[in-house]
């Protein structure tokens, strides 16, 4: 009686050992979203207006932005006001034109690493984006004063941290540091005094954060969504006012002679929507 006993034992190891490898070969490790990477994205900027922007004087070009310019009868040749936008005319009765958003596009190279359900990893990026960001002052002359910035392409490093439950999808955090080439501009409708810009192109340290979700749609290949916040230090673009053909009598010439000009908000802002593309090795 024993004897069919040991032998059903034998044969259940035997079946058991046979059967584990073709088990193993059945169960796949998930490797999803572990290894270097490239791709790229295309979206959409949105401008960040602060509340309260404006235009900032330094009179007696001492270097600091804190006075007020005023006419002959020491009242504020500023009194209009000030809009965030571009101005549809000479007078703050027109009104302003919204900020510019726009398309923004960029590449990427980029590695994770995978610890089980969990990723982390970084990433280097060139981006442009065609968002437009004004401020305009008018005098009551009157005159309008327009400010221009917008991005012309910046390089950043991001990091990244995710978790995955599987099935190709990822959930994501990201932020770090962004160095932008900022293209400042100005207009203005004054054709008396002269208009001297200083620092057009001006690159400028920032940082961005924000999150996304990535899925895999091939083996080696995976479409995502993915907002940022992006913030840039710009305040080194001003404008000298000159006599031109004013008189001496001119608000921007009565204390030194000339005065130097500049948007109040240092921090150009603004909001990015993005679909992204990545292909991995």
């Amino acid at each position: 009686m024993k004897t069919p006993i040991k032998f059903s034992a034998a044969s259940a190891i035997a079946v058991a050992m046979l059967a584990t490898p073709a088990f193993a070969q059945t169960v796949k490790e998930d490797t999803d979203f572990d290894g270097v990477y490239v791709g790229g994205h295309f979206g959409y900027s949105a401008q960040s207006s602060p509340r309260g922007e404006g235009v900032v004087f330094d009179t007696n070009v001492d270097g600091d932005f804190n006075d007020s310019v005023l006419n002959t009868a020491g009242l504020n040749a500023f009194s209009p006001g000030f809009c965030r936008g571009s101005a549809r005319g000479n007078n703050a009765d027109a009104g302003c034109r919204q900020d510019q958003n726009g398309i923004e596009y960029g590449v990427r190279i980029g590695a994770d690493k995978r610890y089980g359900n969990f990723v982390i990893g970084a990433l280097v990026e060139g981006s442009k984006s065609e968002a437009k960001d004004f401020v305009t002052a008018f005098s009551t002359t009157p005159a309008n004063y327009t400010f221009t910035r917008e991005l012309d392409y910046a390089i950043s490093a991001r990091a990244r941290a995710g978790y995955t439950p599987g099935g190709g999808i990822l959930f994501y955090g990201t932020g770090g540091v962004s160095y932008g080439r900022i293209e400042n501009g100005f207009r203005t409708s004054n054709a008396a005094n002269s208009f001297t810009p200083r620092n057009t192109k001006d690159w400028s340290w920032g940082w961005q954060a924000g999150g996304g979700v990535e899925a895999k749609i091939a083996p080696n290949m995976s479409i995502g969504l993915e907002y940022l916040y992006n913030t840039y230090t710009n305040d080194d673009f001003a404008v000298n006012v000159g006599p031109g053909t004013a008189p001496a009598t001119n608000p921007f010439l009565l204390r030194a002679g000339q005065t130097d000009m500049r948007r109040s908000d240092p921090n150009f802002e603004f909001h990015s929507i993005r679909v992204t593309t990545a292909f991995r090795f």
